[in-house]
């Protein structure tokens, strides 16, 4: 329920054949491995959260704090209704930033690997070094996930995926957050162990 089905796709089935072929259990929910859901205003809620933590890495939560009340709805309604139009109508102020700053304050970003115990990599990283230059997806890798990254002239053994797609490492990582985020805001990378076929 708390992760995005692109991530779980993402982590747990890229490499097998789409469609996704998905088991829905109604009897014996497995309570010890899963959240239970209790109603879709705990969806909701939770989904506002990760929107205004993201906003508060993105912005210090000044653009979600001067939006409306209704501005929210209409961002969980666009979101639960498939209308891309009232989401986005809300989502672009999220997604904006003064041209002077040339980029986010901190990039909203977690990273999610299957070879370990913890659920989820997620550190302060900006989007531009000291010196002026976009930090890329690489760099965020090599400071937060070394392991992830291959060397020079080693073989690589790990895939990196957002949204079903292995991005360059050479990608700006103001860009992907830009262009890649899931609807809460976060970019959300998975770190699987190279396909052997």
């Amino acid at each position: 329920m708390h992760y995005p089905i692109g991530l779980l796709f993402d982590l747990l089935a890229s490499s097998s054949a789409l469609p996704w072929n998905i088991t829905v259990h109604f009897k014996s929910f497995p309570e010890k491995d899963l959240l239970h859901c209790p109603s879709k205003d705990v969806i909701e809620a939770h989904f506002m959260s990760c929107v205004k933590e993201a906003d508060a890495l993105k912005h210090k939560s000044q653009v979600i704090n001067e939006m409306q009340k209704k501005d929210h709805k209409q961002l969980w309604m666009g979101l639960q209704n498939d209308r891309f139009d009232q989401f986005w109508a809300i989502n672009r102020k999220l997604m904006e930033y003064p041209a002077e700053e040339n980029g986010f304050r901190y990039i909203p970003f977690r990273i999610y690997q299957t070879t370990t115990e913890r659920p989820f990599i997620q550190k302060l990283f900006r989007p531009v070094a000291t010196d002026g230059q976009l930090h890329t997806l690489g760099d965020l890798l090599k400071e937060v996930c070394p392991s992830a990254v291959a060397p020079e002239d080693g073989e690589k053994k790990n895939q990196v995926m957002i949204h079903g797609i292995e991005p360059m490492l050479e990608t700006p990582l103001q860009w992907l957050s830009e262009h890649l985020s899931y609807p809460d805001n976060f970019l959300h990378i998975s770190i699987i162990p190279q396909p052997t076929d």
